[in-house]
């Protein structure tokens, strides 16, 4: 399995990386872990944009999810015509969220060109891959996966304050890879993100290999 850092800038993007977006890949399969806003320009140079093989979303905030709307636009209206569907994975509303934020017309949605699926905390599986999800602490409805394919495993932490699932989830694997939004010391806003001593505590108590 092989992960690509596409951006990890939170809330906007910035001058070098936009916001959340993790490439990951195996056997041929490549699955996005969140699009926020700024991701699809540098997607581009990991991989060509037509061969992602499908989305997952930690939760609806913009900084996480807004790019599918860019990303519709470019399997709706492709120079060799409609690309096939893609699934789209993520919470409760993700279809309503997205649709709203395009402002399509028409009942479809941007249905033409994704199938949406809600996650619930559990198992699900997408080609080679096993995903986990589990709720984690955010203000909106937010999920933590864990990511497994060829005996590898990884967890994306998404967006979260101080979470036993997150611990749970993360337990011996790999790689986590785990926001940290706060400096130590400046926290204003609990529970709502970690910050990099926190990060550092989370993956100590589940025994990850790295962080």
């Amino acid at each position: 399995m092989k992960l690509t850092v596409v951006g990890c800038s939170g809330s906007y993007p910035g001058p070098h990386s936009p916001c959340s977006c993790y490439l990951v890949e195996a056997d041929g399969v490549r699955v996005l872990l969140d699009l926020g806003n700024g991701a699809l320009g540098s997607l581009q140079h990991h991989t060509d944009l037509g061969a992602v093989d499908a989305v997952v979303l930690s939760h609806l905030h913009a900084d996480h999810c807004l790019d599918l709307c860019g990303y519709y636009v470019y399997r709706n209206y492709h120079p060799e015509g409609r690309l096939p569907k893609i699934p789209v994975f993520g919470p409760a509303g993700t279809a309503e969220r997205m649709t709203r934020a395009y402002d399509i017309p028409g009942e479809s949605g941007l249905g033409e060109v994704f199938t949406f699926h809600t996650v619930a905390p559990g198992v699900f599986e997408f080609g080679p891959f096993r995903f986990t999800a589990g709720h984690v602490n955010h203000p909106v409805e937010s999920f933590a996966y864990r990511v497994e394919a060829g005996g590898s495993s990884l967890v994306y932490s998404g967006d979260t304050g101080p979470s036993d699932t997150l611990v749970e989830l993360a337990r011996d694997t790999g790689l986590l890879v785990c926001e940290a939004s706060f400096l130590d010391g400046r926290d204003t806003h609990p529970d709502v993100h970690l910050n990099g001593r926190e990060a550092g505590e989370h993956a100590d108590r589940a025994g990850t290999h790295r962080l």
